[in-house]
């Protein structure tokens, strides 16, 4: 199944196809990043990510998330989010960790995986583009906006895993 020919004008909803673990809802999220180009870069001058505004009006900026559902695997089920609340496309890498964290909204607990997004799509028109704004930052404009500490340190993360990978002599 290629996610991106399946996009749609329309987030899933409902509860049905919803998994759970010991009573906790299982959700999936991504961090979609992006590497500009150009001469050589610390990692810090050349990493973006792309944070969204939360549904709820005030309640902040935060990465693409959401519930994993039973009919599709945890890469499928990021990526989707990703698609339905950013409007972004690109590849699904490994898993940067997993949280247990109470829900702002209601009483309900949470388990959280977390996974960094190489995004190579933007898309124009996406299911929740009236909804919320989405815009890409620094890292530490990142670490400022967002209200979730499990999701900031799914991006300390990623960017030690990115420092690692990187070579002093690559060209960004």
């Amino acid at each position: 199944m290629e996610l991106k020919n399946m996009v749609s004008m329309a987030s899933r909803s409902g509860r049905q196809l919803q998994r759970y673990n010991q009573g906790q809802r299982q959700v999936v999220g991504c961090i979609p990043y992006r590497i500009k180009m150009g001469s050589e870069k610390k990692l810090e001058d050349a990493l973006e990510v792309l944070v969204i505004s939360a549904q709820r009006k005030g309640k902040g900026m935060l990465f693409p998330k959401g519930g994993w559902e039973s009919d599709e695997s945890v890469k499928e089920a990021a990526l989707r989010e990703s698609l339905e609340e950013a409007g972004v496309f690109g590849t699904v890498e490994g898993v940067l960790g997993t949280w247990c964290f109470k829900s702002k909204g209601n009483d309900g607990y949470y388990e959280g995986q977390m996974f960094p997004l190489l995004v190579e799509e933007q898309l124009d028109f996406w299911p929740e583009k009236h909804i919320r704004q989405r815009v890409w930052v620094s890292v530490p404009k990142a670490k400022e906006v967002c209200h979730y500490s499990w999701m900031k340190e799914a991006l300390d993360l990623l960017v030690t895993r990115l420092e690692s990978t990187r070579t002093p002599s690559s060209n960004l």
